[in-house]
């Protein structure tokens, strides 16, 4: 039975009302037997997801499931202080960069390894292959991608491959460029037998439309299938945009077994969502993102992105599904088993951001195997995985409406009513940084030449009049809340912890040149609203790591992470507690303790005063700093631990704008 909608009601001052039944779908031929999965999942022992096992890092979260997690205790709160770099690893880019000087890509290594048997393997900027010795650094073997084909500068480099096995035999799948690539895992070698002479072109049957596709997230492997999603612009000047398309691929012949479209057709469930034949043109929804997989269900898990123009959404009237939710997939057929849809009709860039947490968890003596998905929002939506059930009831609260001419704002949206958000959500004066009055009254004058209120205050037009406003402010703003990084989940403990962003932006709408796009209204250039002299505008901490029970819904804790502005001379005599960095950066769970950086300065979007070199581990009961680390550069990819002749080693990638990407391992002294 599906959560029960309350009658319209008042909550915290927010009117509540009913919504007609349209968030979660469960496809009608299969209510039977997801019935029949229902009682199973409840009746039974609850299977899980148990984190990376046997010592090795196999996923590019651990597992499948996406709990970052490792059972591993060798390095722990009694000797973490003694940890010490192992080795170094540069990327080997720079290599083909000294032979084509004219290549370029990112310093960021956006790049998670896998840990199988004896070696390392990650992806590349350059869309390159290589396997690691993890015990030493060396260098085993580089996949040398070819460089035509791939796309332009920068676009080939991915988050992580995905490993298979079966029947004896052992495959890596990479994306380098436009190309799916099955890869020996001995020797680096391309599998003749898969796709075209070892690779699947990406682009094929994507239609011909404009396709500014690139594929930036790690594949996942689900059973004997290799599925794959698809990231492109979010700010196209085209109402018509290719759709983005989530594709599985028969892992040992590259054959396409099937394709999701987020936007409906005609007789497909949805389709009537978007509004005046709207669905005919409009694109994007795309799984820009990583993905979950349960391997005993069969399902894979999408969380999906906003649809075509991020912040107008009056060319494609209605909820606009399956844009900006949560969508379960049989692994074998693409066929969707279920649908919940965080935000109606988005108008915000609250794209679902970060792999969904597979989680088994006790709620009320029951024993459920949910799905976690945290949000920019801020928002921790938790699903019985199996049929998307809510495990907590979920209402739609009324939400300000728009005064922009052809938007149609959605009255309500979905609000988890447990657990409570873990970030601050909409703006007021007494969010306003007040460290002195002087900077409390310079934050009110900025503040007032904005629009602002609760979140999902609706994006305003740039009014450059005297006494118009600068467009609207949203917070948490589109680099979260949440973001890529996601969150980790202890199987153990059942605790997930979540690292996030808070930075308000500004959002200004803006009407383009009718030669250069057919949009009523683009985006200005959407930012970091700047606070008094250079500061935050709102009050701290401006990054935190928050640990939620996710057997009661209950927040145990939230800490700052990172230091924060320390040296700006309007805080000079100030005695200040951690403020927070605000940054990217993905957590990694181990027996004892949470390892987390403070993400790259030079990620997308962050504050003058984002991102920094810290690298700490937490204790995982209190969130108390047992030790930290200033690296060369920010982190950027996500970190793993695994075990290599009986030493449990620590790698996390590195690199920004002054710095190569590598990958840096610590572990105990021998």
């Amino acid at each position: 039975m599906l959560a029960r909608r309350p009658a319209e009601t008042e909550v915290r001052g927010i009117r509540c009302v009913p919504r007609p039944a349209s968030d979660i779908c469960v496809s009608l031929p299969r209510v039977l037997w997801v019935a029949a999965l229902m009682v199973l999942s409840q009746a039974s022992s609850v299977g899980g997801q148990q984190g990376a096992q046997e010592g090795e890092w196999r996923n590019y979260a651990g597992d499948a499931g996406s709990t970052k997690y490792s059972g591993l205790s060798v390095i722990d709160e009694s000797n973490v202080q003694d940890l010490e770099i192992a080795w170094r690893w540069q990327s080997v880019d720079y290599e083909r960069q000294a032979e084509d000087p004219e290549l370029r890509f990112s310093n960021l290594l956006l790049a998670t390894p896998l840990k199988v048997g004896d070696a390392l393997y990650t992806s590349t900027n350059l869309g390159q292959a290589a396997a690691i010795d993890p015990s030493t650094g060396e260098t085993l073997w580089v996949y040398d991608a070819p460089t035509e084909g791939t796309g332009g500068s920068g676009t080939r480099g991915t988050r992580g491959l995905a490993y298979w096995s079966g029947d004896g035999d052992e495959r890596l799948l990479t994306v380098s460029g436009q190309f799916l690539v099955a890869l020996d895992v001995s020797t680096g070698a391309v599998h003749r037998d898969f796709g075209d002479n070892g690779k699947v072109d990406l682009r094929r049957g994507m239609g011909a439309r404009p396709q500014p596709f690139r594929w930036n997230a790690a594949p996942m492997v689900c059973g004997d299938v290799v599925i794959v999603g698809a990231a492109m612009s979010d700010s196209p000047m085209q109402r018509r945009m290719p759709r983005g398309y989530v594709r599985g691929y028969d892992v040992r012949t590259g054959r396409l077994m099937w394709r999701f479209n987020p936007v409906p057709q005609p007789g497909e469930f949805g389709n009537d969502t978007w509004e005046d034949g709207s669905w005919e043109y409009s694109g994007n929804a795309n799984l820009w993102s990583l993905m979950s997989a349960d391997q005993e269900l069969g399902y894979v898990y999408l969380p999906l992105s906003t649809p075509t123009n991020d912040w107008y959404g009056g060319h494609r009237l209605g909820d606009n599904l399956f844009a900006e939710s949560l969508v379960a997939l049989e692994c074998a057929t693409g066929q969707r088993v279920w649908h919940f849809q965080m935000v109606h009709h988005g108008l915000w860039d609250y794209d679902n951001p970060a792999a969904p947490n597979l989680v088994d968890v006790t709620v009320d003596g029951r024993q459920i195997r949910a799905v976690a998905q945290v949000t920019k929002q801020g928002f921790t939506f938790v699903f019985d995985r199996a049929t998307g059930e809510p495990v907590w009831p979920v209402e739609e609260r009324a939400v300000p409406q728009s005064d922009v001419p052809g938007e149609r704002v959605s009255p309500t949206q979905p609000v988890p009513t447990w657990p409570l958000p873990f970030e601050r959500q909409g703006i007021s004066i007494d969010d306003l940084i007040d460290f002195t009055p002087e900077l409390r009254a310079e934050a009110v004058e900025i503040l007032n030449g904005y629009q602002y209120g609760p979140m999902f205050t609706p994006p305003s037009v740039l009014n450059e009049d005297p006494g118009g406003t600068q467009g609207t402010i949203q917070l948490p703003g589109w680099v979260g809340g949440a973001d890529w990084g996601g969150a980790a989940f202890d199987p153990e403990t059942h605790v997930l912890y979540v690292p996030s962003i808070t930075a308000p932006v500004v959002v200004a709408l803006i009407e383009p040149d009718p030669e250069e796009s057919d949009f009523r209204y683009i985006r200005g250039n959407p930012r970091v609203v700047a606070g008094p002299r250079g500061l935050p505008l709102i009050k701290p901490p401006w990054g935190r790591i928050t640990a939620i029970d996710l057997d009661t819904g209950e927040h145990l804790w939230m800490v700052p992470n990172g230091e924060g502005i320390r040296d700006h001379e309007a805080l000079t005599g100030l005695d200040l507690p951690r403020l927070g960095t605000p940054g990217r950066p993905t957590p990694l769970l181990t027996k004892t303790l949470l390892f987390i950086g403070e993400g790259s300065p030079d990620m997308i979007a962050m504050p003058e005063f984002g991102g920094g070199n810290m690298f700490r581990a937490y204790a995982k009961e209190t969130g108390e700093v047992l030790w930290e680390v200033e690296l060369a550069a920010g982190t950027a990819g996500s970190p793993i631990t695994y075990m290599q002749d009986g030493r449990q080693y620590l790698v996390v990638g590195i690199g920004d704008a002054e710095h190569p990407a590598e990958f840096v391992a610590f572990s105990l002294p021998r």
